[in-house]
């Protein structure tokens, strides 16, 4: 049977590769992508959403969320890695959609439909997850599983020194998932940076005659001149991705149970993702923070998934 699963996304390169490898996944079944605001701003990712589902024209369509603008959002981005539209610059003709629900409606409704059989997977800032707890305060007891995407173990960050991005922008919120009484696993900075994919990948991208091709090949070369450019690397990472796979194969990552947390209020440590090694009795909820990760597996689970959404399409 496969595995009842809604993206929460703020697209993002690497969130429309993740939502077109999951859509063709035969073990997932994809009720629902919803965005958040994050890479870009709230209507940005909400059409963005839109735009990766309408190319990919997937054989069951999910249900899609909009985002809903944050009152005070940082004034940080990751344009500059993704676009100004968050999908490379590429222009793809979308329907605009008049009566969207908003994300955290599409989360309450799924999981209620399906309750302790649905995983979230978040791939973006927490905030729709947040209020879909302050919508629905009994809602943490019908999840199944939530994976994160973003943090750090090690105080590592890539917005601030100290700070991964997804945790940075909505501190608050993470927070309040952080501890929320639900099963978690997040697959952290340190992990995700680990499987670096080099230029060959291209060269195995679907088909440009594919669909996934068509939007793959107008994403991901972009994502490689970023990285060259403002990073001076000539390989990317797909953080999003990865997360995907730990979904798929939590056999290639170690992980281990911390009582974790936020901090939301710091000069110079906001969205720092804090852990507690001190091997005493949590007074929290605890989380499973991703330690280890196998990745050559990881990488081959990538490239094979991208051969099939290809074959899919």
């Amino acid at each position: 049977m496969a595995r009842k699963v809604i993206i929460d996304c703020d697209p993002g390169i690497d969130d429309a590769v993740a939502i077109c490898l999951a859509l063709f996944d035969p073990r997932l079944e994809v009720l629902g992508v919803t965005a958040v605001e994050g890479n870009v701003a709230a209507a940005r990712a909400s059409l963005n959403v839109q735009t990766v589902v309408d190319q990919l024209d997937p054989p069951r369509y999910p249900r899609l969320g909009a985002a809903t603008p944050l009152e005070a959002a940082p004034a940080i981005d990751m344009r500059h890695l993704h676009g100004e539209n968050g999908l490379g610059n590429a222009d793809f003709p979308v329907s605009q959609l008049h009566h969207q629900h908003p994300s955290e409606k599409i989360l309450c409704d799924e999981i209620r439909s399906a309750p302790d059989q649905v995983t979230l997977l978040c791939l973006g800032p927490l905030s729709n997850l947040s209020r879909a707890f302050q919508r629905d305060p009994t809602l943490s007891q019908a999840i199944d599983q939530i994976i994160i995407s973003g943090g750090s173990a090690d105080c590592r960050g890539d917005v601030t020194p100290v700070a991964e991005f997804n945790m940075f922008y909505d501190p608050l919120a993470a927070r309040a998932v952080f501890r929320s009484p639900t099963t978690k696993i997040l697959i952290p900075l340190e992990i995700t940076q680990q499987v670096r994919l080099n230029l060959d990948l291209v060269d195995q991208l679907p088909d440009e005659n594919t669909r996934a091709g068509h939007l793959l090949r107008r994403l991901v070369p972009f994502a490689f001149r970023a990285y060259r450019q403002l990073l001076g690397r000539e390989n990317i990472c797909l953080q999003s991705v990865v997360t995907l796979a730990a979904a798929l194969h939590p056999e290639l990552f170690s992980v281990q149970e911390m009582e974790g947390d936020v901090e939301t209020t710091g000069e110079l440590t906001r969205g720092v993702t804090v852990f507690d090694r001190r091997g005493i009795a949590p007074s929290r909820s605890t989380i499973g923070v991703a330690t280890e990760v196998d990745v050559a597996a990881v990488t081959d689970c990538i490239l094979r998934g991208l051969a099939e959404a290809g074959r899919a399409t």
